[in-house]
């Protein structure tokens, strides 16, 4: 089997996954809040990262080193995945995603401010399109400026910093390190943030598979996406990533009628754009860069 197929396939797990925690998200809206969401979806987390970490002999690879790095990060995550999941349940499934494909354009806008990466013309080009897709997306007017888009492009925000900040703890720290402090810690702050009205909610009968599905997705997600970068280049694994919008799209079709118009496809197509140009651009940049420092 070759690479690209075994990337592919990595893919279809993710899609699956990340489709199926929309999903359960948007049947627990009005059962749990989005707090008590993220507290059972790291609890469940931590449990299978730690079984992980255990049958693979790995502890070792967890340390408390960059403790106050983990700890930033994943204040950040737990903002945006909390945004995300409230825009997810009141805002069209389709429009949340196709904004959440805007992540890696914020990681271009932010990167000169928080790595100091050269900001250079292709990627302002890139930024600028990726806008461009944004306004057509959500078509902001008077009367049509949605909160629950608003907040999926917040939560895309805040997922660009996380990206930033993984991209700097991945200079030290294993991938088994950072999945074992990001489900620990997000467990405390889901606690707190959920606790601190003293009441919290736990799962009926007809919510617990639901919160089974958002614990055990985010994880088999993320293990998905990071096996495909691993085994192909970003420039292969994303056209299947964009797969998503299509997939969620049939599925809210299906479970909730919610049929977008044709503009919600065009402005994720011009995201799409805007980051495969962006990916293309880097891939020349390293290309150029080993030729010159081969020769």
């Amino acid at each position: 089997m070759n690479t690209t197929l075994k990337a592919a396939l990595w893919m279809v797990g993710s899609i699956v996954a990340f489709s199926a925690m929309a999903v359960a998200g948007r049947e627990l809206t009005g059962a749990l809040d989005t707090f008590e969401m993220m507290m059972y979806r790291s609890a469940i987390g931590l449990v299978i990262v730690s079984a992980v970490l255990t049958v693979t002999g790995r502890w070792s690879v967890v340390t408390r080193q960059r403790l106050p790095q983990h700890t930033l990060r994943n204040i950040t995550h737990f903002t945006g995945q909390n945004l995300w999941f409230y825009a997810i349940g009141v805002a069209p499934l389709a429009q949340v995603f196709a904004l959440e494909f805007t992540t890696p354009l914020w990681v271009i806008v932010l990167s000169p401010l928080l790595l100091g990466e050269t900001l250079t013309r292709l990627r302002m080009l890139c930024a600028a399109l990726g806008f461009a897709g944004i306004l057509i997306v959500a078509r902001p007017g008077a009367d049509t400026l949605d909160p629950g888009l608003l907040t999926a492009l917040a939560a895309a925000v805040f997922f660009a910093l996380t990206a930033i900040q993984t991209k700097r703890l991945t200079r030290a720290e294993s991938t088994g390190s950072i999945m074992f402090w990001l489900t620990l810690i997000q467990l405390f702050l889901g606690l707190a943030a959920a606790g601190y009205d003293g009441d919290i909610a736990l799962p009926d009968a007809a919510g617990l598979p639901f919160v089974l599905i958002i614990g055990i997705g985010g994880v088999v997600a993320h293990f998905c996406v990071t096996n495909a970068l691993s085994i192909a280049p970003a420039s292969v694994v994303m056209p299947f990533d964009f797969i998503r919008l299509p997939a969620i799209t049939i599925v809210a079709a299906l479970i909730y009628s919610e049929i977008p118009d044709v503009w919600v496809f065009v402005g994720a197509v011009v995201i799409f754009g805007a980051n495969y140009l962006n990916i293309l651009g880097e891939n020349r940049r390293i290309r150029v860069a080993a030729d010159a420092s081969a020769g």
